[in-house]
C-alpha cells in the first residue's frame, strides 16, 4: 500500500516544503506535494519515523545520491535525494508522526 505524503500527513508536507525553499532547494520543494510513500523503515527504534518514496535499495544509495539535512523547530528531517529525486525523508523523534506512520503502513 502506498499512500500520498500531503494527503496523509499534510503538515509535515507543508513544512519540508518551506524548509526546502528556505534552504534554496526551490525545485525539491515543488516535488513534495506529489511524493508517494511508498514503505518505511522497519528499524524498530521508537524515535524512527523514515519513509519511502521508492523501494529502500539493498545497499547504499548510489551514485547521485545526495542528504538535505533541515533544520526543523523539533525533531530531525533528513532527506535522501538521489538524482536530484527525494527517494526518503527521514523523521526522527516525531512521535505522533511515527505513531499514524505504524498505522498506515503495518
Amino acid at each position: 500500500m502506498s499512500f500520498n505524503l500531503s494527503k496523509e500527513f499534510p503538515l509535515l508536507a507543508s513544512e519540508l516544503g518551506e524548509l526546502l525553499q528556505r534552504s534554496g532547494e526551490n525545485e525539491l520543494a515543488k516535488t513534495v506535494d506529489g511524493l508517494m510513500v511508498v514503505d518505511r523503515c522497519r528499524c524498530g527504534d521508537d524515535f524512527c519515523a523514515t519513509m519511502y518514496t521508492v523501494p529502500r535499495p539493498k545497499g547504499a544509495w548510489g551514485e547521485g545520491h545526495r542528504n538535505v539535512a533541515l533544520d526543523p523547530q523539533r525533531g530531525f528531517l533528513i532527506l535522501d535525494v538521489l538524482n536530484e529525486r527525494i527517494v526518503a525523508i527521514e523523521v526522527l523523534y516525531r512521535d505522533e508522526i511515527r505513531e499514524s506512520l505504524l498505522t498506515l503502513l503495518l
